[in-house]
Order: C-alpha cells, then structure tokens, then sequence
C-alpha cells in the first residue's frame, strides 16, 4: 500500500498540480496586494473619501458589504488578466518553437509506403 502510495505521489501531475497551487497562492497574495496597496489608493481613493471610509472593504450600505465585493470583483479581473496574458505569451513561444522545427525528413522505406498508401487509395 505504502509503495502504491509513493507511485501516486511520485506522479508527475501530482507534483505539477502541488507546484501549481503553491504557486497560485502566492499569486493570488500578490494580485490582492496590488489592489489593495495600488489600484484602490490611485483609482478610488475619491470614491471612497466622498463616502467618508479608508478601506475598500468597510465601504456598505447598511448591512451589504458592497465594498468587499467590488474588491473582489477587480481582483478576479486583474487576475484573469494577467493569466490571459501568460497564456497568450506562452502560446506565441509555442508557435515560434513549431515553425522554427524542420520539417522530418522521410527515410527510404516511409517514402515507399507513402507511395504504396497513396496508390491503394486511388
């Protein structure tokens, strides 16, 4: 059972799903600081002085904390973004990868049975 274990464990989806959800942590910290740090003192800094609140997230009315929500949303945003953008960058490297690789050349006996193929078919 401990060795059946150890094979799953070892798997390389296994670790590249635990790597990958470390890494989102992190990266979700970092996407809430931005806009916590950032985006909320430049943008809405006037919003929130006419409303008379510091923080974003105390910002109500009455009980609905629409605050929260509204920070919530801009960081989905921005981090829907910036995966977007990742995931286009690393689709472009792929492309240029693809084109960049010979085209494979043909042995003797593949060449053949191309031909061979090719005449069954007709």
């Amino acid at each position: 059972m401990f060795q059946e274990f150890k094979n799953f464990i070892l798997r390389g989806n296994v670790v590249d799903l635990a790597v990958a959800v470390i890494i989102g942590a992190s990266f979700g910290a970092i996407v809430n600081s931005f806009i916590t740090d950032i985006v909320t003192p430049l943008l809405l800094q006037p919003a929130m002085n006419s409303l008379g609140v510091a923080e974003l997230e105390k910002v109500q009315w009455h009980a609905v904390k629409y605050g929260k929500f509204l920070a919530s949303v801009i960081s989905f945003l921005v981090t829907s973004f910036i995966v977007f953008a990742m995931i286009k960058f690393s689709n472009r490297l792929k492309a240029k990868k693809e084109e960049a690789a010979p085209a494979p050349t043909l042995t003797k006996d593949q060449e053949l049975l191309i031909e061979i193929r090719d005449l069954l078919k007709k």
